[in-house]
C-alpha cells in the first residue's frame, strides 16, 4: 500500500492546529486518518502531551481538550 501524501509541512500543520482559536481553552477535533497523513500519529501525540492537553479517540476522530485541568467523563 502506498504512503498517503502529505498536504502541508508537518511543522506548519502543528503550528496551525495549536494556534487556532479553539486551542485556547477549547476543543479541537481532527480525523485520525488526516492526522496520520499530515504529521504522523506519534508526532501528534507528542505535541498534545507536550502542551499538557488531553486526547480522546471517538470513532474515527481525535478530540483534544485544550486545557491542562482534570477532565471528567460523565457518561
Amino acid at each position: 500500500m502506498d504512503q498517503p501524501c502529505r498536504i502541508t509541512d508537518p511543522e506548519t500543520w502543528i503550528a496551525l492546529i495549536f494556534a487556532a482559536k479553539a486551542a485556547k481553552d477549547g476543543v479541537i477535533r481532527r480525523s485520525i486518518s488526516w492526522v496520520d497523513r499530515e504529521v504522523g500519529r506519534d508526532r501528534f501525540l507528542f505535541e498534545v502531551r507536550r502542551r499538557g492537553f488531553h486526547l480522546l479517540m471517538a470513532g474515527d476522530q481525535f478530540v483534544i481538550v485544550c486545557d491542562p485541568r482534570p477532565v471528567h467523563i460523565l457518561f
